[in-house]
């Protein structure tokens, strides 16, 4: 039996490198889940009270930035939305009116505040343990308002639905793959809350959402942070 008592530190397949083709699949099978499988609720859950008119939002890691064009599309506010995304590819699925920025989270060419909302949704888990303070306290050195964080929930009944289901639900074998191990890396509650910490980000907001999703929003100037 797999020892879930720890994160993995596997590396996702996605990440590595794989053919433009299968990469293009498994961006379409993210999609999916984030469409399906709580991706979208959880983040506007978070995001909600911050969706004023003309407010910026920057989404890390966007993949192919179906959820910030998603926020978009669904708010009756006017938002300006940026995707940014290690790989150019990904970022060539994008849909129109999303800005897309290729860049690295450890790089990122924006100057403190440029944002008033970033976000960061099966993203951090990416991250192993030492680095996870780091990208937290980057990110949230972006925010005007708030950096909200949407991952997975590390526990024994999502890595079984994905052994059964994600076989028969994905095109790609790399999601397949990737998805197993994703559940492995994702956080339990007090582990996101130590990582804020290591970021110096107190009083964060920490949410279980449906299913197995872990919600966090450090709020600048509340919870979360020094103001400005």
């Amino acid at each position: 039996m797999i020892d879930l008592r720890q994160r993995s530190r596997e590396a996702e397949r996605l990440d590595v490198g794989v053919e433009d083709e299968e990469a293009v699949r498994s961006l379409g099978d993210l999609r999916l889940v984030n469409r399906w499988l709580g991706g979208r609720r959880s983040l506007l859950r978070a995001v909600r009270p911050f969706l004023q008119e003309g407010i910026r939002v920057l989404d890390v890691g966007c993949g192919s930035a179906d959820l910030p064009a998603w926020l978009q599309r669904t708010t009756p506010s006017r938002i300006m939305v940026v995707g940014v995304d290690l790989k150019l590819l990904h970022l060539q699925q994008a849909p129109p009116g999303v800005h897309r920025v290729v860049a690295d989270v450890r790089q990122l060419p924006f100057p403190p505040l440029s944002f008033d909302v970033v976000t960061v949704s099966l993203f951090l888990h990416h991250f192993d343990a030492p680095e996870v303070g780091g990208v937290l306290r980057a990110l949230f050195s972006l925010a005007r308002r708030a950096l909200v964080v949407n991952d997975l929930r590390r526990a024994r009944v999502p890595l079984l639905f994905g052994q059964a289901v994600f076989p028969f639900l994905f095109r790609s074998p790399v999601s397949v793959a990737d998805g197993l191990v994703s559940v492995r890396r994702g956080f339990r509650p007090q582990e996101l809350a130590e990582a804020f910490a290591s970021a110096d980000l107190r009083g964060v907001r920490i949410w279980r959402r449906f299913p197995y999703r872990l919600v966090a929003v450090a709020e600048r100037g509340g919870n979360g942070g020094p103001g400005p």
